[in-house]
């Protein structure tokens, strides 16, 4: 039934009509049914169609506040289409990009080039495209097996797909106690339980992976070594090492997420090589060369083949063949590690950027990320921040998004650097600066 979605309508009217204003706290789900004379199954429905829309936001044990009605940009943002700063997305992307990539595709005009792109590509690809992105994720001495590459529609299927061959439903899979939001729903959907494992400023712990494991056995364990989102942590060579040791011991298997792995250099070198047995490691294109293209790549151990191969034709998450036949296109002919490098000095840029804008707040990044973990002063909270900012048409991300497991989520949000133009960025920052300096009361009530 559609009756929930009329519902939320009417609270999406009193929201735009101001009668609901950002940081407004509303009524428990179960006081909102009686209000509404709804079921609490339909109270719970209308309150995660609000999450969905955008329009509220919730964190565990302090309730759902509303988040934004139309962004309504100050006078220090001035952005003169007033359009909404979208700081909760990051998608890197530099000038010049585009025409290096048109002058790889060239050789489509030809029909027979073209017409082998446009045939239907398969989990594995084709040899080509396994030497191709073999040496595309080759560093600091390690190099995948090309035999030992799958391939998907995106980053995301793949790791769907190293889930699903993992982790059964109803079992548990262990995660970074804050860690990339799409693995809470992607393990929602696959029945998987998800058990949070502490972390320090060197990554997951492994004797908390270990000790998570002795209470409430898991099959897995997914985390982001190098870059880790939220934080920008990179775990290093001592930890994956230790890591790896656990993963032995226990008869478990990681599934290692290097989506941001191309920026830094001379780093450590994967899981995946410390452990190569108990590692699948996934990553993609659409952070490395441009948000619209889509390819995953899964270097998977031999006696796993099988599995994930089911899984991603299972899931229909098979690769594009024509993404596939571009990509291979790409790595051959050096653009990818052009555009590498004008990404790696992009960052540094808007780093820059960040330091000069936020100077003296506690802040969480590296160099090379792409993205920041701001611990907010007091006295803000996260939803009365994310709503203060969505007031000025900026949209940040609070740490519940992040957040596993049923404890309080802190006060702090994370931002992405990559999106906006770096002058929209460098004024976006500068708003968000004097908000926090302000009172929360101060900028809920202009």
């Amino acid at each position: 039934m559609d009756d929930y979605r009329a519902v939320a309508d009417a609270v999406a009217a009193d929201i735009t009509a101001g009668r609901l204003r950002p940081g407004d706290r509303l009524a428990t789900q179960r006081a909102f049914a009686r209000e509404r004379g709804i079921a609490g199954s339909t109270a719970a429905r209308v309150y995660k169609e609000l999450v969905r829309r955008g329009l509220v936001v919730g964190e565990v044990g302090r309730g759902t506040f509303v988040r934004s009605a139309e962004p309504v940009p100050g006078p220090a943002l001035s952005e003169p289409t007033g359009a909404r700063v979208d700081l909760e997305l990051t998608l890197p992307a530099v000038p010049g990009q585009a025409a290096l990539l048109a002058e790889g595709l060239r050789r489509f005009q030809r029909p027979e080039a073209l017409d082998a792109a446009l045939r239907p590509a398969t989990v594995t690809g084709t040899a080509a495209a396994r030497d191709a992105v073999a040496r595309l994720l080759a560093r600091d001495g390690w190099r995948p097996d090309p035999a030992r590459l799958l391939f998907a529609g995106n980053a995301r299927q793949a790791i769907g797909a190293a889930l699903s061959a993992l982790v059964p439903a109803g079992e548990r899979l262990g995660v970074e106690a804050f860690t990339y939001p799409v693995i809470k729903s992607l393990a929602g959907r696959l029945g998987i339980g998800l058990v949070p494992i502490a972390t320090d400023e060197h990554g997951l712990s492994p004797a908390a992976l270990a000790e998570a494991h002795r209470l409430t056995p898991l099959r897995a364990v997914y985390l982001q070594p190098t870059l880790q989102n939220p934080f920008s942590t990179t775990m290093p060579a001592g930890r994956r090492a230790e890591l790896a040791g656990v993963l032995r011991r226990h008869d478990l298997h990681a599934v290692e997420d290097t989506i941001w792995a191309f920026l830094p250099t001379g780093g450590p070198p994967p899981l995946a090589a410390v452990a190569p047995d108990r590692t699948i490691m996934v990553d993609s294109v659409s952070k490395r060369v441009a948000p619209g293209l889509t390819a995953g790549f899964a270097v998977v151990p031999a006696a796993l083949t099988a599995r994930v191969a089911t899984a991603v034709r299972a899931g229909a998450w098979l690769p594009a063949g024509f993404a596939l036949d571009a990509v291979t296109g790409w790595i051959n002919d050096g653009t990818i590690d052009r555009i590498t490098g004008l990404k790696r000095d992009d960052v540094r840029e808007r780093q820059r950027i960040l330091a000069g804008a936020l100077t003296g707040f506690e802040l969480r990044t590296d160099p090379l990320s792409y993205f920041c973990w701001w611990d907010l002063p007091a006295p803000w909270r996260a939803e009365t921040f994310v709503a203060a900012a969505a007031r000025r048409g900026i949209a940040v991300t609070p740490a519940a998004a992040f957040a596993v497991g049923s404890g309080s989520a802190p006060h702090a949000v994370r931002f992405g650097l990559a999106s906006p133009p770096p002058e929209t960025l460098a004024r976006a920052l500068g708003v968000l600066g004097s908000i926090a300096r302000g009172a929360p009361e101060d900028t809920l009530a202009d």
